[in-house]
This record gives structure tokens, sequence and C-alpha cells, in this order.
């Protein structure tokens, strides 16, 4: 069995979108999907391997073209012995097809029963942990995501992975602890950085949130992401024309994008003035 060294490729391709919720107490960033805009989902060898050999490859080969022929092959393979490689398949199946909660459900059954490793069994708890994100209930989520963690306790990418599950759950205390270890163990982790500025942010603590933005940018200065929230933290500064260069280079950067989207919209009521917002 190989063993992946992290799931953190789960939430940049299974749910394939980042999204900035802002509402009046501040903003979180919440990771969706739109089913029927298709689902790009993390292929050999990043997820966890289960299984080896040509039926698994070409099961999860298929996923991205023909979801419903992966389902269909995963069902077949494993009616003649497919196990563990056909339960995987077959689950991220589901995910692909939008039906996230089933897919949870199967991940959960399959880290929790599996022969694998500490390591694996906590790569799949993830899976399950973004699968529950995607079907919108974050509770269920952080229950995945801390099982992994119960596995595999010092890993970064499953530590980033429930401080986005507890900020969705306006716990940013608990959220910004996550982030805390995470960026121990990797400090330069821009997605980790961007997450924390926007704890910190809805913490009130603004000072230190747009440093911590401003190391996210040293990392990757074209980071989508990053850009978005400190052109929130600058509009917070009164610093209007700062956000609106930030957001601009959103739309350049990553146009039809969630994240664009809502650069869009801050834009516009940047626009609109204070009366709008």
């Amino acid at each position: 069995m190989k063993v992946v060294k992290s799931a953190r490729p789960l939430i940049f391709a299974v749910l394939a979108a980042v999204f900035l919720l802002a509402s009046a107490t501040g903003a979180w960033w919440y990771y969706g999907a739109d089913a029927e805009n298709g689902i790009e989902l993390p292929l050999p060898p990043e997820p966890p391997r289960l299984a080896d050999g040509a039926e698994y490859e070409r099961c999860l080969a298929m996923l991205r073209d023909d979801p419903e022929g992966a389902l269909t092959f995963a069902d077949a393979w494993e009616a003649t012995g497919g196990g563990e490689g056909a339960r995987h398949c077959a689950a991220l199946g589901q995910l692909t097809i939008g039906e996230p909660d089933r897919a949870a459900e199967q991940l959960e059954r399959l880290a929790t029963g599996s022969q694998g490793s500490a390591a694996a069994r906590a790569a799949v708890f993830a899976q399950a942990g973004q699968a529950w994100m995607m079907a919108g209930d974050p509770g269920r989520a952080f229950a995945a995501s801390t099982m992994a963690l119960t596995l595999n306790p010092n890993d970064a990418d499953l530590l980033t992975d429930r401080s986005v599950t507890l900020g969705t759950m306006r716990r940013y205390s608990e959220a910004l602890a996550d982030l805390d270890r995470a960026l121990a163990i990797d400090p330069d982790r821009a997605e980790a950085l961007t997450f924390r500025a926007a704890a910190l942010r809805n913490l009130d603590r603004a000072d230190e949130a747009l440093t911590t933005v401003q190391r996210a940018l040293a990392v990757a200065p074209e980071n989508p992401e990053a850009l978005l929230e400190r052109g929130i933290l600058r509009q917070l500064r009164n610093d209007a024309e700062g956000a609106r260069t930030d957001w601009q280079r959103v739309l350049t950067l990553a146009p039809d994008t969630p994240t664009a989207d809502l650069a869009q919209q801050n834009l516009a009521l940047s626009e609109a003035g204070p009366n709008r917002r």
C-alpha cells in the first residue's frame, strides 16, 4: 500500500474553489464547489493510495471525464474482489457526480475499517472532511478532520484543513491555533498565512492580520486569495485605492473564479460608497 504524505491537494482540487464569505462581522474562507460545473478531483500520486494495479489507476483516471463510468467500473470491480481500492474510487465517483454527503459517509466508513497505515487512514478521513464541507455540514467535517489529526497529529495539511472548518463555524480562536501549529511546521505555507490573516481580522486584530497577509504575499506574490484578503484589510484601513488595486489584480490573475467574483463584488461596493456597504 502506498501512503500520501499529505491530503492538502484536496482543498484546492476536490473542492475546486475558495470563497471568502463576507458578513457584518467580517469574513472567513469557505470551500465549496458547484457539481454541475464539474469537480477537479485529485488523482495519483497525490490522494491516499489504497490499492495498486491497473484497475485502480483506470478507475481513478475515469473520474474526471466519465464519473458515471467510474462508478459502474468500481461497482463491478468490488464485486470481483476490488476491496478498498474499488470502494475508494466509488466514493470519489459519488463526489464527482454531486453527491458529497454519500461520498463523505463512504469515505468515513473506508477510513474507519481500512487496514492501511495511520497516515493513509488520516488522509481518507481528510477527504471525508472535505466532502462534508461540500455537503454544507461543517460539524461533521470537523469531526472527520479531528479523526484525521488523531491519527496524524503533526500534519500541517490536516491542521490547515481543520482550521477552514473551524472558520466556517466562526470558531476563529481555535482556527488560529490550528494555523499557528501548521505554520510552526511549515512557515512558508501561503494559504495558511492567508487563512491566519482572515482569522485575525475576525478577531479584531487587523494590524496583525495585515502583517500576516503581507508574509503570504512575500511567499506567493500572485496568490489571488491573499490579494483578496489584503484588499479587505486595506479597505478597513481606509486605503480605498490600495484595496481596488488588489481586487483588480485578482480579476486579472484568476478570472471566472469565485475569488474573482468576490473581488468584483467588493469593487462594486467600493464604487457604490459607504451607504451601500
